[in-house]
């Protein structure tokens, strides 16, 4: 059985019966995701690195409570994003950097560009003034691409609660960015705010 081409789903059911490998190849799908999304808050790469080790520690602890037929990728967004608020609960702050927005980060991203830098600050700024609800939906929906009912599962909410965060959380961004120049209009290949006109 090739593992790459198995579902997340058939990934844990081998991990359950016994397959290390499955848990490895799960580890490779998502461990640089997971990192990605906690790296956007975590100022320490190492702290961030550790929540992602404890993302998949929990995983394992828990392999046998796994639901057949349940969706594996909001369970491991929802163990990460629980590890990521007990981390700033135990410090007693809320996240401590901004989105890494221009990628410094990200080795995947295209060397520095200070215009795409200053466009990712007015977008950082403005995510930073959303209420804590509307930005989680946001992040996992934009940024770690979930969709809505796998942010729902993730955030404990309905969807229909999900979808008017986020409507909500879009709007606030649209109207706090409509000074700058719009994110992503009229550009080939970029991503703009969704609902945005161009």
């Amino acid at each position: 059985m090739d593992l790459a081409d198995q579902s997340d789903e058939r990934l844990m059911a081998a991990y359950v019966a016994g397959n290390e490998t499955a848990f490895a190849e799960l580890f490779h799908r998502y461990g640089g995701r997971l990192l990605r999304v906690i790296r956007r808050q975590v100022r320490s790469e190492d702290d961030a690195r550790e929540i992602v080790q404890q993302t998949f520690l929990h995983l394992h602890r828990a392999r046998h409570d796994f639901r057949s037929g349940a969706t594996l990728r909001p369970w491991i967004f929802t163990i990460a994003l629980n590890l990521k608020r007990e981390y700033f609960r135990r410090r007693g702050r809320r996240p401590e950097a901004p989105l890494d927005l221009d990628g410094r980060n990200d080795p995947s991203v295209p060397a520095y560009d200070p215009t795409r830098h200053e466009r990712a600050q007015a977008v950082r700024a403005a995510l930073a003034s959303l209420p804590p609800g509307q930005r989680e939906v946001i992040e996992l929906h934009w940024f770690s691409e979930l969709s809505f009912q796998e942010v729902a599962v993730v955030v404990g909410a309905s969807v229909s609660a999900v979808k008017v965060r986020a409507h909500r959380g879009y709007g606030r961004l649209r109207k706090s960015l409509s000074a700058e120049r719009p994110i992503g209009a009229n550009q080939r290949g970029k991503r703009g705010i969704p609902g945005e006109q161009p």
